[in-house]
């Protein structure tokens, strides 16, 4: 049966009505979208002292992993230590000391750490190994050394060094956490020396090494 013209213009309103209805009961975009984001995340940064430097008398370093979940560790380190197993990498990547820098890179790595730099620079990234140490002990397997190779920031960990720097953080994978406090940990007294701040919040002193994130 044919629909009449009237029963058409009736059948056509009430398609409209629905559709109205139904679009009228959506939620309403927020007015204020900055309101529904998730608020951001707040970032620790170590203060780090320097003892024998003209040019600021502290640096400040953050995380290299900072996403949730990382499987890295932030580590105090002593930086004789350190770089006395950094030293022994044979990758053919340790660099000569400060004094033999040409003056740019010099320049470079010092405005990078300048602590009026709005960038905060990240700490070292390290990993570390162990192997025979030399001697007898070592070749009959009873002594061995520790040998650390930097995956980022060996520039910064010796210009910090070579400007008075006792200790300073670093970031190593969970696995080989353990093994760098042992052979290069700092002592105790790097926990009042190192200050640890959240950027807005006030600041801290940095826990003991077996507790960092």
């Amino acid at each position: 049966m044919l629909l009449t013209q009237s029963t058409r213009s009736v059948s056509a309103l009430l398609t409209r009505w629905r559709i109205f209805a139904s679009l009228s009961s959506l939620p309403l975009p927020s007015s204020n979208p900055s309101s529904a984001a998730s608020p951001a995340c707040a970032e620790t940064v170590w203060i780090v002292p320097l003892l024998e430097h003209s040019w600021f008398d502290h640096v400040r370093l953050k995380r290299v992993f900072v996403t949730d979940g990382t499987r890295h560790q932030v580590v105090l380190i002593d930086v004789r230590k350190l770089l006395a197993c950094a030293d022994r990498d044979n990758t053919d990547y340790v660099l000569k000391p400060v004094a033999e820098w040409h003056a740019g890179k010099v320049r470079g790595i010092r405005e990078f750490l300048d602590p009026d730099n709005p960038r905060i620079p990240q700490m070292p990234y390290v990993t570390i190994t162990t192997r025979r140490a030399p001697g007898l002990l070592g070749w009959v397997g009873f002594e061995r050394e520790g040998v650390v190779s930097f995956r980022n920031g060996q520039h910064r960990a010796r210009y910090l060094a070579d400007a008075g720097a006792r200790w300073f953080p670093v970031e190593v994978h969970e696995r080989e956490a353990v093994m760098l406090r042992e052979l290069c940990g700092a002592p105790d007294d790097a926990r009042t020396a190192i200050r640890a701040t959240t950027l807005g919040g006030p600041p801290q002193v940095v826990p003991p090494p077996a507790s960092q994130p």
